[in-house]
Parts: structure tokens; C-alpha cells; sequence
């Protein structure tokens, strides 16, 4: 029910938690994804904390690893420190200090937007939420927010006062074997914020094409998943693009995403953090949000996010050959 805490009080290893803190300046000259988390392997050796840092704009990714011990996080909300960094649902602090990277500073985060939670569909992941034993899990903690605050990088004092956030999460054992992710929150609306995975789900013996999307706008969630009963109409990935269009029984979501270069991002196996996972924080995404039907006119939202987060990562043909 509270899919934004650390779930990992009473879990066995392998575990991995991770939290995703996207940051846009409000020039849009800087931005950056900061992943706070902790890996604990069977091999105890394997076993550390650590935060990444993502450049957006130059696609450098660092990596600093801490002693499981610096690692702490509360049981009864979302407050993590690594080291001497500190994240929390509404602000963070950072004290990175890398050979190829230093960072430090203090945000904070007004009017976030969490993901609505209940109890028959706690987070973005609906009832699957509930199932034990899954590969990976997902939660969005704020799916917009407005940023407060300064951050002095490699000696560069960068203000990122009037900019926009998002964050989200991941956790479980490892993750999937193959996936698409995107994601923007700066549309010609300011407050419109988009989310979409699609994944390969190990279930029983067997796997599944599962996918999550999430449109926040005017100030209502449009939701495609799996669980929802929309489907997959056309899923298409090329060295530029990706293609992509779901639809329930009144709704129609078409997507068009441009692919750029993309930095290096570490990811957990199960065995330890030496996944590689490419992103980009300089993606285009189309979105067109249709009603079905004879009487459909206009659309309900059509836009293009800037600044998008994506990701193309594992056995691709895998998963675009799933049903």
C-alpha cells in the first residue's frame, strides 16, 4: 500500500531497491537522473549501496558505491540516506565526491503527484502488486512536481528554482529480460505528465508482454495495462524509433518515440549490479490520446514531450515477438 517506502526490511537476497530522481532545469540546458539504491547478492561480496548519476546532457553515467552499512532507510515512510546523501519524497540532498564527479547540494519538491494507490490496485501495477515473488516490481512516486533549489556540479553552480521532477522505482530480484521505458513530463501544458513500460514477465513456467502507461493530464490519469484489459496493437522498435499503439474499449494511445544516444546505466542481475541499461534523457516522444467509436472527433490529448527519459534494453526480439 505504500509502494514509494523501501520494501526491503524483510526480504532475502538476491534484492535490489533503487529509486529513479529525474531533474529538468527550467532552461532545459541541464538535466539529470540521480538513482540512490542498494544491492544485497547472495555472494555477500556483491553486496553494497550506491548512487548513479545520468548527464543528460552529455550521456556521462557515475557510479558510486558505498558499504551496505551506510545504507539506511525508514519503515514507515520514504527517507533514505546513502552515505551522505539523503532522498526523500519531497526533497534531496546530494554530497557526491567522484573522480570523475563531483555533485552536492539541496532540492526540494512542491505539488508532487503520486500515483493513486487502494487497496485493490496499490500503484501502477495494479493487482499485480499484490503477487509474491515477482521478478520486479514498479511504483511512480510523483509522476510531476516543481523543483526548488541549486546543485554545484564539477564547480558549476547549476539553479534548478521553477524546474520539473519525476520520480519512480523498482525492486525485486532483478531486471526483465528485456524492455522498452519512456517517459516525459514537459509538454506545451505544464503539468501533463506521460509513463510507459513494456516488459517480458516471467509468470509460473511461462512469460508474458506486460505493459504499464500512465497519462497525467488536466488533472486526471488515463490509465493502459495489462490488468486494465487494454492490449497491444502495434509495438515497433528501430535504430530511430519507437512505434508504439494500445487501446481499450473507448480509448485509443498512440506513441512515436525518437531514439538518441544514450549513456551507460548499471542494472541488477540477480547475481549482482553488472547489467548494462542504455538511457537517454534527450528523447522526443509523440502522444495522441483518441476516443473510439463513430462519434470520436477530436483528439482528447495530442502533444510532444521533451526531455524524455528512454530506454531499450535486453532480448528486443523476445519481446516484440511476444503476444
Amino acid at each position: 500500500m505504500h509502494p514509494a517506502w523501501y520494501q526491503g526490511h524483510r526480504r532475502k537476497p538476491p534484492y535490489f531497491e533503487g529509486w529513479y530522481y529525474k531533474l529538468v532545469d527550467r532552461t532545459e540546458q541541464h538535466r539529470c537522473a540521480v538513482i540512490p539504491g542498494v544491492f544485497r547478492g547472495v555472494d555477500e561480496r556483491e553486496s553494497h549501496a550506491f548512487v548513479q548519476v545520468l548527464d543528460g546532457m552529455t550521456g556521462q553515467a557515475t557510479y558510486q558505491p558505498y558499504s551496505v552499512s551506510d545504507f539506511w532507510a525508514s519503515d514507515t515512510t520514504l527517507d533514505l540516506r546513502v552515505g551522505p546523501n539523503r532522498f526523500t519524497e519531497t526533497a534531496l540532498h546530494l554530497s557526491i565526491d567522484a573522480p570523475e564527479l563531483t555533485l552536492a547540494g539541496d532540492l526540494s519538491f512542491q505539488d508532487t503527484v503520486p500515483w493513486p494507490v487502494s487497496l485493490i490496485s496499490p500503484g501502477i501495477m495494479g493487482w499485480y502488486a499484490w503477487v509474491p515473488l515477482m521478478e520486479c516490481y514498479h511504483g511512480v512516486v510523483s509522476l510531476d512536481h516543481a523543483i526548488r533549489g541549486t546543485l554545484v556540479v564539477t564547480g558549476q553552480e547549476i539553479d534548478f528554482s521553477a524546474g520539473r521532477g519525476y520520480i519512480e522505482k523498482d525492486w525485486g530480484r532483478s531486471f526483465p529480460s528485456a524492455w522498452v521505458w519512456m517517459q516525459s513530463n514537459h509538454f506545451q501544458e505544464e503539468g501533463t505528465s506521460f509513463t510507459a513500460s513494456v516488459a517480458i514477465i516471467p509468470w509460473l513456467r511461462s512469460s508474458f508482454r506486460g505493459f504499464i502507461i500512465g497519462l497525467w493530464h488536466a488533472g486526471r490519469l488515463y490509465r493502459f495495462a495489462t490488468y486494465t484489459g487494454a492490449r497491444i496493437e502495434e509495438l515497433a522498435v528501430t535504430d530511430e524509433h519507437v512505434h508504439w499503439v494500445v487501446s481499450d474499449r473507448r480509448l485509443r494511445l498512440e506513441i512515436d518515440a525518437g531514439r538518441s544516444e544514450a549513456g551507460l546505466l548499471r542494472g541488477p542481475t540477480g547475481v549482482d549490479m553488472g547489467m548494462r541499461v542504455p538511457e537517454t534523457l534527450n528523447a522526443s516522444m509523440s502522444v495522441r490520446l483518441r476516443e473510439l467509436g463513430e462519434g470520436a472527433t477530436a483528439p482528447l490529448f495530442e502533444g510532444i514531450g521533451r526531455n524524455g527519459g528512454l530506454e531499450v534494453a535486453g532480448e528486443l526480439q523476445r519481446l516484440l515477438a511476444a503476444s
